[in-house]
């Protein structure tokens, strides 16, 4: 289904964006990769206007377009008491301007029936403390991808994914770290890897805008005091 597609992976050096890399390389894409850690194809940081202008013009210099293109690199997470502006900024940059900007300068280059998938978060729904700068980043690339999806309509279809709690170890968590999720278990990067490929094939081809939380169930379980074993302790 993808053989020599070129697909565009941001933070694929490690964890989830590893894991989207090596399922598509099974079906035979071209994978170029940029990532802040080594690999095979692009080093370099997503906040940077610049680097995202080479990176851009070295996958167009090897290929000349893209089929698809997976925002995945993960912004940093600071809170309110210790975050400063710098870091904010910087997680935003990460998160919510590379992506834009990269769709921005692949778009006279995506192929017919290109897609993109950004991988956003479940906390752009929910919240924990101190993770202002990882939320903010999260809830920003999923609105970038409804405002996109329309202004690509008939070109290229953007989708989001909101991973829930995903151990990139692939660890076989027991008791209330499994059963406090609906699905029975911590979920690993296939589950996420495999409805990007989904969502990046014409099986998808009707969906746009879209996006689909993958956590467990999580969000859907309503909390009280003393419900599901959960107590609070105040």
């Amino acid at each position: 289904m993808f053989q020599n597609k070129v697909i565009v992976v941001t933070g694929g050096a490690r964890g989830i964006g590893k894991c989207i890399c090596e399922e598509f390389a099974k079906q035979g894409a071209n994978i170029c990769v940029i990532d802040l850690l080594e690999n095979d194809y692009f080093q370099g940081d997503l906040a940077n206007k610049e680097t995202l202008e080479a990176f851009a013009a070295k996958v167009l210099a090897d290929y000349g377009h893209v089929d698809v293109l997976v925002n995945n690199a993960l912004p940093i997470m600071r809170g309110i008491d210790e975050c400063s502006y710098e870091e904010f900024e910087y997680a935003q940059r990460v998160g919510v301007t590379a992506p834009f900007y990269l769709a921005k300068l692949f778009a006279p280059h995506f192929a017919q029936g290109a897609s993109i998938v950004n991988i956003s978060s479940s906390r752009d729904r929910m919240s924990q403390p101190q993770s202002e700068s990882y939320t903010a980043a999260k809830g920003g690339i999923a609105a970038l991808t409804h405002a996109l999806a329309v202004s690509f309509a008939g070109k290229v279809r953007v989708n989001s994914i909101s991973p829930g709690w995903i151990d990139t170890d692939y660890t076989v968590f027991e008791g209330p770290d499994a059963t406090q999720q609906p699905a029975g278990r911590v979920g690993n990067p296939l589950d996420i890897a495999n409805m990007v490929l989904f969502l990046a094939s014409n099986k998808a081809g009707f969906i746009t805008g879209e996006n689909i939380c993958i956590d467990g169930g999580m969000t859907r379980l309503m909390i009280y005091h003393n419900d599901h074993g959960w107590k609070l302790e105040e």
